[in-house]
């Protein structure tokens, strides 16, 4: 079996899978200084859980766009599951795509290579993969699976949290999909700005990616609050929470032999 591991800023997530497809996964709240003895206790009382056992991972690879974990989920690998496992950015493991960046591909995000990859494995066409998390991205690919680049601007969250914060009267709320976009108190107000501004966002965005690109593309949501947003715009084709998790399957299966 093969462990995947992406760890982003707000959350890590382990995926148990089999050939191509995902068996289970969990995830965990991101602290960078959490320890291989703490991540393995947890881990292994969740495969027990499933019927499941360390002894039966056999590969791992890791993503991660917080660079103090890394060392980390590296020894609980190579410590407790014996495996040495593959890092998503390390020059040496090759994506199978091309990435046409003014930067060097170590310095893109791990989880957006991985979603660049898992998109283009199952849609076979050109993407803008918009994935819900801490950062709201937008990631776009060409029709060979090249990542082309995209854009990135604040999380919903970071936005709610900014609201609480930064203001003398407003609450700390949670986002949800308003009726209406006047809000008739100051909670249906912040949740109308939040949804209809991040609604405004997406499409307005990805409409300037596709006059840039110049041909059509499929747009896929990803990501925690991707489920809230996709059926509120027409934008959102297409909702695949699998995406990542898919990409680094294949990243691992480039650079293992099968």
């Amino acid at each position: 079996m093969l462990l995947t591991i992406n760890a982003n800023n707000t959350n890590v997530k382990f995926a148990i899978c089999e050939g191509d497809r995902m068996v289970t996964d969990w995830r965990l709240k991101t602290d960078p200084a959490r320890t291989a003895d703490q991540y393995v206790v947890w881990l292994n009382q969740l495969m027990q859980m499933s019927g499941m056992s360390l002894g039966q991972i056999d590969g791992a690879i890791i993503a991660t766009v917080v660079p103090q974990s890394l060392f980390h989920l590296t020894m609980l690998c190579e410590k407790h599951l014996k495996t040495t496992p593959l890092v998503v950015g390390d020059p040496a493991v090759k994506l199978g795509i091309k990435v046409l960046m003014d930067m060097s591909p170590q310095d893109v995000g791990a989880d957006r290579l991985a979603n660049a990859v898992g998109g283009h494995v199952r849609y076979m066409k050109p993407l803008v993969v918009v994935d819900f998390g801490t950062a709201t991205t937008f990631d776009v690919v060409d029709g060979d699976g090249n990542y082309v680049g995209g854009a990135i601007s604040p999380g919903i969250n970071l936005s709610l949290e900014a609201l609480h914060s930064m203001t003398a009267k407003l609450p700390r709320i949670a986002v949800e999909r308003p009726a209406k976009a006047i809000g008739k108190d100051t909670l249906t107000a912040m949740q109308s700005g939040i949804f209809f501004g991040y609604v405004g966002l997406i499409e307005g965005i990805v409409a300037r990616i596709r006059a840039e690109f110049g041909a059509p593309l499929e747009v896929i949501a990803t990501g925690g609050l991707a489920p809230l947003f996709h059926g509120g715009t027409p934008v959102l084709q297409h909702l695949d929470q699998e995406i990542t998790t898919r990409g680094l399957i294949e990243i691992y299966r480039r650079n293992s032999g099968g």
